[in-house]
């Protein structure tokens, strides 16, 4: 059984965070543990409120999985605070978590902001040079990069920045651009382009946590880099395409969209 464990906040709405990552998870075949950094009361139209969680329960999280059941990958999303930074970054460290993808979640697809703005800095030195990869989309590339992302020539620019932070799989996600949904792909040496349309729909919830997780989950089942990325966007835009509204705002994608329908 091939395992991956996701360090992220908790979205009571179940469309992104832990509860879209362990969805995705399971529906590619892998077993999925969790450590929760933060509990957000949050539905399809925003995030209501956020409790953090202690960051010593954080790390004692991941220490009672790590010591136990392991993981072939892992996944970062919400870290919110420094201190939950600096206890992350410990845990990859001690554990040796060496396949670690990581979802820089900054701002929630309401504008509801989930990592404090003294914890970039944190999230820039502590965790992106230990990231396998990264995925940040255009506003997060644009945080990371210092400077505005919001075309090609752009992401390529980011992507060498960001590379340059240490994490040594960039991906800079295409799915604010106007013309396209490409992602860009650089591993220090080499740039790939993935390309995809747009996909018309306002259900658009966890795109952020489910790419990533869908990552992690491909590569704790062996696949390479690049093809882990190229099918986990695959997966994606199905998951985008046949997504049906489950409230009143930004719906989640349909993460088990392989083996049913969503009526």
């Amino acid at each position: 059984m091939h395992k991956t464990l996701t360090i992220a906040g908790s979205d009571s709405g179940g469309g992104a965070g832990i509860q879209a990552d362990l969805k995705a998870f399971a529906a590619l075949g892998v077993y999925g543990s969790s450590a929760i950094t933060a509990l957000t009361a949050q539905n399809t139209l925003g995030v209501q409120a956020v409790y953090p969680v202690e960051p010593e329960f954080v790390g004692q999280q991941i220490d009672s999985v790590m010591s136990d059941i392991g993981a072939d990958a892992a996944k970062t999303g919400m870290l919110f605070s420094t201190a939950i930074i600096e206890v992350v970054a410990e845990r990859v460290r001690r554990w040796n978590i060496e396949k670690l993808v990581v979802d820089p979640v900054m701002v929630a697809k309401s504008g509801d902001r989930l990592l404090q703005e003294d914890a970039i800095d944190a999230l820039k030195r502590l965790i992106l040079p230990r990231a396998y990869v990264v995925t940040p989309n255009l506003g997060e590339a644009s945080v990371l990069a210092g400077f505005e992302v919001s075309d090609k020539p752009a992401m390529q620019a980011a992507a060498r920045a960001i590379h340059a932070l240490g994490a040594k799989i960039v991906v800079v996600k295409g799915g604010h651009l106007t013309d396209c949904a490409d992602d860009l792909v650089y591993d220090g040496a080499a740039m790939h382009w993935l390309s995809a349309e747009h996909i018309d729909t306002p259900h658009t919830h966890g795109t952020g946590c489910t790419f990533s997780a869908a990552i992690a989950a491909l590569l704790a089942k062996g696949y390479a880099p690049l093809d882990a990325i190229a099918r986990a966007k695959d997966y994606l835009t199905a998951a985008l395409r046949t997504a049906k509204a489950v409230g009143a705002g930004h719906s989640p994608v349909h993460h088990f969209h392989l083996y049913y329908p969503m009526d």
